[in-house]
């Protein structure tokens, strides 16, 4: 479990380490690898979700997915956060973060279900009564509406995004800095909407930014 809120650093945070190169063919055939993994991600959260170079995969049902509704009720009613039940939203969105970034070409290591490889993910453990408004979760999803409308946009630029840089891994091995730093940083902006409005916590509102 990820220590509680010490520092000014957002309590979500994403680094991923820059490939030197890249494999074509495994770059080529990226799709048809992705299969098998994906259906992994249906067995431990309950369906598949949304893909793509600016978001994560966030499931929510009854049968597995990041858990929400539970800690909304145990933060609003009893002002506790389960340690356990952060223990597991945070390693499955570290493990669907590995299988997005891999989607998106950013490198070559097929996703573990448990290794961290070249995906520095992190969120603080919230102190509920001390760093946590009982009531703001009712209301999060709506004030997020700016950052939503935001994301869309920046989504389809870094759809093309990342088939640039197919073409050009295939051509030259090599993933585009600029391009590069473009997708971890809308994948990052989107992990810290998704520990405010959904996996619950920080009260503090994500920053408009890819840093």
């Amino acid at each position: 479990m990820a220590a509680a809120q010490t520092s000014t650093e957002y309590p979500a945070r994403l680094e991923i380490d820059y490939p030197e190169s890249l494999d074509r063919l495994t770059t080529f055939f990226r799709i048809i690898w992705l299969i098998p993994i994906w259906f992994v991600i249906a067995l431990v959260g309950g369906g598949f979700g949304a893909y793509g170079a600016d978001n994560l995969a966030f499931v929510y049902a009854s049968g597995g997915g990041v858990l929400f509704g539970g800690p909304l009720v145990m933060i609003l009613f009893r002002q506790k956060y389960p340690s356990w039940w952060f223990d597991w939203n945070l390693e499955l969105t570290r493990f669907t973060t590995r299988v997005g970034v891999y989607a998106a070409l950013l490198t070559d290591k097929y996703p573990s279900t448990d290794e961290t490889q070249s995906v520095h993910l992190d969120l603080d453990y919230p102190n509920v009564e001390e760093d946590l408004n009982r009531w703001l979760p009712l209301v999060k999803w709506f004030l997020l509406i700016p950052h939503y409308l935001v994301l869309a946009v920046l989504g389809i630029v870094a759809f093309f995004a990342v088939v640039i840089a197919w073409f050009a891994i295939l051509f030259t091995g090599v993933y585009p800095r600029g391009i590069f730093d473009f997708i971890v940083g809308v994948t990052r902006w989107w992990l810290r909407v998704q520990a405010y409005g959904f996996l619950l916590i920080t009260d503090r509102y994500p920053p408009f930014g890819l840093e």
